[in-house]
């Protein structure tokens, strides 16, 4: 049938999501989902929206959710945007504001939908390099282009680019367009969004599906200057006015203004992150450092395919990279609870053992 494909179609390499295997008593660690469920606010304005009221269309302006993350970040409603998960929100940005006649660039080691998004909108792109120790320099990345992307912390190095950096970045590249996607932000990192009000070429995004635990639920948003929200709500509503259901609203306000519960869960992730590394930095493996609710992990001499197949055998899946070659060595291991934290250094335990 490929004989019907369009010739873009033809031409693009789509992206691989992290496996959503069906495996009995299996222990999820692959896909940087929350170990925890959503807070009970968030499950009560889920049952509230069950009624005869969904047989109309959802907010399409999704003004109740915009209010609630403007009010968290300080921001005015209309310098706010959602849809349907970051990824959309991303897809968008590229269309809106990176589709520009100069290359965009984004580091040659981060997350793997941004070149799909080029070959999708055929968007030039150059891949600039980590350096040596893995980290994103923002000095190389002070030079003509058509927008600059990246998350903070990176993905899935899961290192972050500390504030001065970034304001070293923005003042250096006014005249293009700067996202930072802060998908990871909540474990340990710094949010920029306070600077969208100094920097009018300042986009940054986030995700519901970590943090909130509602990756379920498909919801992210961006916030920055109005004029940038504006292109994005252009491209919106020539793709699809209705991006948010009833449910994804009602559950993203609700997880939104749970903020007691918000602060809980990222600390229980971060406490346990901590005993984790050292956990594993105890048995011999490198571990990046991490402001993210994942790590990225080698260990010396060993393959990591090797031992990512070795985990699966004992029903603990974790993310694995084979290129670019550079990566292949390290795992990306989501935190999850403490127990099965406890039972992931155990296996690991005897893996490096030879056991």
């Amino acid at each position: 049938m490929s004989r019907y494909w369009s010739k873009v179609v033809h031409g693009l390499t789509p992206y691989v999501p992290g496996e959503q295997p069906k495996l009995p008593n299996l222990v999820k660690l692959n896909t940087n989902e929350s170990p925890y469920g959503p807070s009970k606010r968030v499950l009560d304005a889920l049952r509230a929206e069950v009624g005869d009221t969904l047989r109309l269309y959802p907010d399409p302006a999704s003004d109740k959710l915009r209010a609630a993350i403007a009010k968290r970040h300080g921001v005015a409603t209309d310098q706010v945007f959602v849809g349907n998960g970051s990824d959309e929100v991303l897809a968008h940005v590229f269309m809106g504001l990176l589709k520009q006649e100069a290359p965009v660039l984004f580091p040659d080691i981060t997350y793997s939908f941004y070149p799909v998004y080029c070959g999708l909108y055929g968007i030039a792109y150059e891949p600039v390099p980590l350096n040596a120790a893995f980290q994103i320099d923002v000095g190389d990345y002070i030079r003509p282009n058509g927008g600059i992307i990246f998350p903070n912390p990176n993905a899935p190095t899961g290192q972050q680019v500390p504030m001065p950096d970034i304001e070293r970045l923005l003042k250096a590249n006014p005249d293009s367009v700067v996202v930072i996607d802060e998908a990871y932000v909540d474990f340990g990192g710094v949010s920029c969004v306070s600077l969208i009000k100094q920097y009018p070429q300042l986009l940054v995004t986030h995700t519901l599906s970590k943090s909130r635990a509602l990756a379920g639920l498909r919801v992210g948003y961006a916030t920055g200057n109005a004029d940038l929200i504006e292109a994005l709500n252009r491209v919106k509503d020539s793709f699809n006015s209705y991006p948010l259901d009833r449910f994804a609203q009602a559950g993203a306000a609700a997880a939104m203004e749970d903020n007691e519960y918000f602060d809980a869960m990222c600390r229980k992730v971060i406490l346990s992150k901590a005993k984790l590394v050292a956990d594993m930095t105890g048995l011999g493996f490198e571990v990046l450092p991490s402001a993210a609710n994942f790590i990225f992990a080698r260990y010396p001499g060993r393959d990591g395919a090797d031992i990512a197949a070795k985990l699966r055998e004992r029903s603990i899946i974790v993310r694995h990279f084979r290129n670019p070659p550079r990566i292949s060595p390290f795992m990306r291991i989501t935190i999850g609870t403490d127990e099965q934290c406890a039972g992931l250094v155990e296996a690991l335990r005897d893996i490096v053992a030879g056991k």
